[in-house]
């Protein structure tokens, strides 16, 4: 992904080798908004918070001992410095998620209405406006739930990993993905019983 120079903040251009820093930036500056972006939900935000992870790279660069690949190196970066920013806007602080949750009857049986075909995982992706539905409704979580999902579940972190990223035990973590997953089911079985059209 080309990036125009007049989009590069001035902070990156006053860090030396602008060549590597540029190519650093083009190879990377796409993957990396995406990252920002799925925690975020912001795209401007997003944005924002790339040009400061890319400037903690360059300032760490010497740091950098190759005990992992670069892309692993800034994505633990961009994860870091987009966790830093939602602590800033205070959006990580635990909420409520009970709406979202599957209800029980007396007998602790899941209520759930009938389904009529389930369709295959494959045919779920392969279907843009599923994505999408399904994206949004990820987002619909609250964000202390929704960043343990997409960390664990997208980005790929363990458990351990998660509770280090957001200063919280690994049973915290635990509990919180299986109330996301199970909200997220919630939400999107409409979608997956075809009562959502498409």
């Amino acid at each position: 992904m080309e990036i125009p120079k007049q989009h590069l903040n001035k902070h990156l251009l006053e860090i030396p080798d602008s060549t590597y820093r540029e190519a650093m930036v083009r190879n990377n500056i796409g993957w990396m908004i995406c990252v920002a972006d799925r925690l975020l939900g912001d795209r401007a935000l997003a944005e924002d918070v790339v040009q400061e992870a890319f400037i903690s790279a360059f300032r760490g660069l010497d740091k950098f001992q190759n005990r992992s690949t670069l892309r692993t190196w800034l994505h633990r970066i961009t994860v870091n410095t987009a966790l830093m920013k939602l602590r800033q806007l205070k959006r990580l602080a635990e909420q409520p998620i009970d709406e979202f949750l599957p209800e029980f009857d007396k007998n602790e049986c899941r209520i759930e209405a009938a389904w009529q075909a389930i369709p295959s995982t494959e045919d779920i992706i392969a279907n843009e406006q599923q994505r999408v539905q399904i994206h949004t409704a990820i987002n619909q979580l609250p964000d202390a739930y929704r960043i343990v999902l997409l960390l664990r579940d997208i980005e790929g972190y363990d458990t351990g990993e998660v509770a280090h990223l957001l200063d919280i035990s690994e049973s915290n973590v635990k509990v919180r993905l299986h109330r996301a997953r199970a909200a997220l089911k919630k939400l999107i079985e409409p979608l997956l019983r075809g009562e959502v059209s498409t």
